[in-house]
Parts: structure tokens; C-alpha cells; sequence
């Protein structure tokens, strides 16, 4: 099984756009200055133990110019460097949804106003949600292509609890219901080889995605960048960090339990930031990718031979 005409066994997300505007679509990441109530002190001062000064922002211009600004130098080297047509305004850094609702219209509002934007990715904590704030992304999604992402991690409580994640599976739930009832794109983020997570564990992760209905997956794998509250564990050796053929395996398997129309946005981090302590073979993200590929082919697999629907009552 193939997906849109590509050699791909799964459902890759960037497929997924052209085949439904015709284009290559790219999401052009933004830094509209949020922070975290993991961060500033509402849940705690700390933040999650892998999480760096940067909120997962993959930054490619400066962040203190404004959104409109950001956006049109991002369209510009997309244009120069991926030849890509239209575009998502992603916005990545922190929590995207941690301000009032009207400020988030305005910052939202400037992410629109160019012509080739098709949508925009909101990256966000599940806690961080509130109907108010749902009903003004449901308005931009009746004219607008809208992904809300959630960090998830882990399904397993005790997997959040060491990462002081801040939340819980069951808030996850309940913000993924309260998104759904508004037709709202959800993409959960997950990340494999969490401490004291067996591959089943982590298989059951994939499991429960399945079963509840969500759109859209980004798997990460667990890395140990510098300056975080990891890089102390990581020196200390109480983090085991996965090895590459392992994290291939695992991936292939997580793939296989997904439903086939689960759109899949990402399956290995790119490893670019210069602060990226551990593991250093995630620095070759398409060896990565390609192993994956290849290890798809050898079973002849791909994405959801082995799923199965069971029943969101089991989850929310």
C-alpha cells in the first residue's frame, strides 16, 4: 500500500497538502512571544526536564521582529530554498494558545493577511484551552486549513510525571473532545524512548491515538539538549538514550497500529540545533528516515496494517 503516488508507506503530512491544493505547501515556523505556564510559574518555574530556552522554536530569523515580519522573511526563504507555493503559518514556539483570547485574534489575524497563507498550525499545551478559545479557532477554520497542536508525550502518567509535563492523559482527553466537537484538526506530539517506557508502553501511546480519533502524529525521539534539566540526568547516566536501529524498529511498529488516514507529520527530528548533546545519530535525519522506508519495505508494512478500532470510551 502507497500513499498519493509516492514510494511512502505512510501518510506523510506534506503529501497529504499537495494532494489537497496541488502545490508543495510548507509551514513557515513563527515566535509570537508566548511562554508556558510550565514555565512562568502558573503550574511551576521549571518547565518540562527536555525543554530548552528556545520552546521547541526551530528559529531560522530573528524573533524580534513581528509576526507579519517573521512570516514574510519565512516565505521568502521557502520560496528560494523549497520552492514551495503556499504556506502554513506554524506557530511553534511555546504555548500559542497562553494569551487572551483577543490578543490571539490579533496575533492569529496577522498570520492570515498574506496572500499565499492557507491556514495555520497552532502548537499548544492541552491545558491551555478554554471554549472561548476554541470558538475563535473554529471561526478561522470554516475559511482556513487549522491544525491545533498538543503536546501529548506519553499517554502514561507515570512517563508525564517525570518529564513534569504539568498535565495529565485525562486533560489531553478532554481537550481532544472539546477541539473535536468543533472540527478542528488535532495533531498530538509524542515522544518514543521516555525512561522506564518499555516499546510496549510506547506502542500502546500509538494504540490510544488511534482509538480516539486524532488526525494527525508527530513522533519525536527523546534527545538531551544543552542547558535543560535532562543535560544533568543525561551526565549522571540515568537517562538511556535509544539507538538508532531501535528507534527505526519502534517507529516502524508505532506506524503499523495507526489508522491509514492518520496524517503523519513528522518521524524524526532534524537534530540541527547546535546545543544537541545526545544522541548524535539523530543529527542524520534522512538516514533516519530512510532506514524507516526501508525497514517498511523488508515487511512489506506500512501504516495501520495492524490497526484496530476499539472504543473511545476506553480514553475519555
Amino acid at each position: 500500500m502507497f500513499f498519493y503516488d509516492t514510494n511512502k508507506r505512510y501518510n506523510r503530512f506534506s503529501d497529504h497538502l499537495r494532494n489537497l491544493y496541488g502545490v508543495k505547501v510548507y509551514k513557515v515556523t513563527l515566535d509570537a512571544g508566548f511562554t508556558c505556564p510550565n514555565r512562568d510559574g502558573t503550574i511551576s518555574y521549571e518547565g518540562c526536564i527536555f525543554c530548552d530556552n528556545g520552546g521547541s522554536f526551530s528559529q531560522l530569523y530573528p524573533n524580534n521582529i513581528s509576526v507579519k515580519e517573521q512570516l514574510d522573511l519565512g516565505i521568502s526563504l521557502c520560496i528560494d530554498k523549497y520552492k514551495a507555493k503556499k504556506f502554513l503559518a506554524y506557530f511553534q514556539a511555546y504555548s500559542n494558545t497562553y494569551k487572551p483570547v483577543e490578543e490571539l485574534k490579533r496575533i492569529y489575524d496577522q498570520a492570515l493577511s498574506h496572500d499565499d497563507v492557507i491556514g495555520m498550525s497552532i502548537g499548544t499545551r492541552p491545558d491551555c484551552v478554554d471554549s472561548e478559545k476554541l470558538d475563535l479557532i473554529q471561526n478561522y477554520a470554516e475559511n482556513y486549513y487549522v491544525w491545533l497542536e498538543y503536546g501529548l508525550q506519553s499517554i502514561h502518567e507515570k512517563s508525564l510525571k517525570f518529564i513534569n509535563r504539568g498535565h495529565s492523559f485525562e486533560t489531553f482527553c478532554h481537550a481532544l473532545k472539546e477541539t473535536q466537537k468543533r472540527n478542528i484538526n488535532v495533531c498530538a506530539h509524542v515522544i518514543l524512548g521516555l525512561p522506564n517506557e518499555t516499546r510496549e508502553d510506547m506502542l500502546e501511546t500509538a494504540r490510544a491515538l488511534g482509538d480516539l480519533g486524532v488526525n494527525g502524529v508527530k513522533i519525536h525521539l527523546l534527545c538531551v539538549l544543552n542547558n535543560t534539566r535532562l543535560t544533568k540526568l543525561y551526565f549522571q547516566g540515568k537517562i538511556p538514550m535509544m539507538e538508532e536501529d531501535e528507534y527505526v524498529e519502534t517507529v516502524c511498529d508505532f506506524l503499523e497500529l495507526l489508522p491509514p488516514e492518520m496524517t503523519i507529520h513528522r518521524l524524526a527530528g532534524n537534530g540541527l540545533k547546535p546545543n544537541m548533546l545526545a544522541p548524535a545519530w539523530l543529527s542524520k535525519k534522512f538516514v533516519v528516515l530512510n532506514k524507516i522506508d526501508k525497514l517498511l519495505e523488508e515487511r512489506n508494512s506500512f501504516q495501520g496494517v495492524k490497526f484496530q478500532k476499539v472504543t473511545k470510551g476506553n480514553h475519555l
